[in-house]
């Protein structure tokens, strides 16, 4: 009786089989469809951190115990490394990845010199990463040490260094990472605007990245690697053009212009991910995760058996107060911290209120910490007949809230150790520099809008409108007494600016050129900014009027 049950509940499971559709057969001969044959891989990703090793305010400057204790802090690595490992557990399948600009802007950086990215980056177990612009501002030599240090690859389609000893084969065109037997290509690329806007060296070149990045897709795919992330850091709407004309791309993790894609936050400048249609029809996911490592980027793709991606989801993860630290890592940092916390100790003085170090305030329009920065300039210069200041927005890497002021936070402001340099220009070729200083800041997402100038000692007005190079409306130059009188343009002014600019970097070609009896060697603006605070505080700067853009 048991053996005729047994075999009468056999007959009726293979009826089954065959006639509901959610059911499969022993063999397996057709199952594409089904998610069991999809490779879902976790990217994670990180870009334009920065130096932000320990938790940071909402300014991006150091934490004060007061601000942590009313968790009023974010990111960090030892935040970083927690959900890290909570995504590796979820799915083995999981790959970290960063888009460039570990460098710059704290004094982890200015003290370590990239020891403490690649200690930290080696010890959440990233498996590559790209270069930014900021990883050349040292020098090749400080950029060879990095790379020495890390135990993962760096990879850029884009970046020739053959005839520099020191990066010679230290930077591969790509790499092949074997996760769980799918091989996946990781491919990179770095702003072509990097040449002007760091200080790579004489003998490190940039590719144009289209070009640069088909070749190494073509030689990926040449030894079957069907699933190829791009890590670019050339800028979001960049970004998009790569998707759009480079074929055989599944992925790219962009950073550079720290825009912040998210599908719950209203503020994001897109959605998470950014879909773009390749060259041949298929979808191409554009993420990126903002900057300074707040948010961890974290996207699951299901890839079919041809390295299509059919499914995805996912969302920047915001690293707050409600993310517990990881105890290893934190340990590692309070060890290093013991070498930096001094610094963030002594104060240099007082403002009454908030200064705005945010990017979408000071490359595109004018800022009280930015104003600050440039009377600071104007007063070190006072007794050697300068009229004008100019200092690029890009060089303004933080903010600073309303109380007393660190010379930590004055270093995170100003990490770049740039010298005042004095030179004089015509009116004419003056109204150009601001005219470039405009040419892109009409809107946030464009590359390069670091150029935006702050000024002190005149006025002027553009009109996003209009062109490029016709932008600029109104110029108004202070007069002795504070009054002001159209620029002319014959007239040759004295001009302060940092010595970063005058070289022609952020593309301003004019001052290298057209600059008259130019000197490059003054003291470094961050130490003028600390005494200059130490003469006045407390400092109340605010937005006088130096900068309109018309339509406002």
């Amino acid at each position: 009786m048991k053996t005729q049950f047994l075999r009468y509940f056999i007959a009726i499971a293979c009826i089954l089989v065959f006639v509901l559709p959610s059911c499969t057969s022993d063999s397996g001969d057709d199952t594409s469809d089904t998610p069991a044959d999809l490779f879902v891989l976790t990217v994670l990703h990180t870009n334009d951190v920065h130096g932000r090793v320990a938790e940071f305010n909402s300014h991006g400057s150091t934490c004060s115990a007061e601000e942590s204790a009313e968790d009023e802090c974010f990111g960090g690595v030892a935040r970083r490394a927690t959900i890290i490992n909570q995504k590796r557990e979820a799915n083995p399948n999981t790959i970290l990845v960063d888009a460039g600009d570990e460098f710059q802007g704290t004094l982890w950086y200015t003290h370590y010199k990239g020891l403490e990215a690649y200690t930290f980056m080696n010890m959440l177990g990233y498996d590559a990463m790209t270069l930014g612009n900021h990883e050349f501002d040292d020098g090749p030599e400080v950029l060879a040490g990095f790379i020495d240090g890390l135990e993962f690859p760096v990879v850029s389609s884009t970046v020739d260094v053959a005839d520099e000893m020191l990066l010679r084969d230290k930077i591969k065109k790509y790499e092949i990472l074997d996760v769980n037997g799918r091989m996946v290509g990781i491919i990179g690329c770095t702003t072509e605007d990097a040449g002007s806007i760091s200080k790579p060296g004489p003998n490190t070149y940039f590719a144009e990245i289209e070009p640069a990045l088909a070749e190494a897709v073509a030689e990926l795919q040449d030894l079957d690697v069907d699933i190829i992330v791009a890590l670019s850091h050339c800028g979001l709407n960049k970004d998009k053009e790569i998707a759009a004309a480079v074929d055989g791309i599944d992925i790219v993790v962009g950073g550079h212009t720290h825009s912040l894609l998210s599908n719950t936050d209203p503020d994001a400048e897109g959605p998470y991910p950014v879909v773009v249609e390749s060259p041949s029809g298929n979808n191409v996911l554009v993420v990126t995760a903002k900057c300074w490592g707040q948010y961890l980027g974290a996207i699951d793709v299901s890839f079919d058996e041809n390295g299509v991606p059919v499914e995805w989801t996912g969302e920047p993860v915001l690293l707050d107060s409600g993310v517990a630290e990881d105890p290893e890592v934190k340990a590692v940092v309070d060890e290093m911290n013991t070498e930096v916390e001094p610094l963030t100790r002594m104060i240099v003085g007082n403002t009454t209120v908030e200064l705005t170090g945010e990017e979408g305030v000071t490359r595109h329009n004018e800022s009280d910490l930015g104003n600050l920065i440039c009377d600071a300039m104007l007063w070190e210069t006072r007794h050697s007949g300068i009229q004008i200041t100019l200092f690029n927005g890009g060089g303004i890497r933080s903010g600073i809230g309303q109380g007393d002021i660190s010379m930590a936070e004055v270093l995170e402001v100003l990490p770049f150790g740039d010298t005042l340099a004095t030179l004089e220009l015509r009116g004419i070729d003056l109204r150009d520099t601001l005219e470039f200083g405009v040419s892109r800041a009409e809107d946030p997402m464009n590359e390069g809008t670091g150029r935006f100038l702050q000024v002190a000692g005149l006025k002027y007005t553009w009109d996003p409108s209009q062109p490029v190079g016709s932008r600029i409306v109104e110029v108004l130059v202070q007069n002795e007494d504070g009054s002001y009188s159209p620029l002319e343009d014959d007239t040759l002014y004295k001009i302060a600016t940092s010595d970063y600019l005058r070289h022609g970097h952020d593309g301003f070609d004019i001052l290298l050129m057209k600059a008259v009896d130019p000197y490059d060697f003054g003291r470094v603006i961050s130490d003028i900014l600390i005494d200059y605070l130490g003469e006045y505080s407390p400092v109340t700067p605010r937005v006088d009027g130096r900068v309109s853009r018309v339509g406002e």
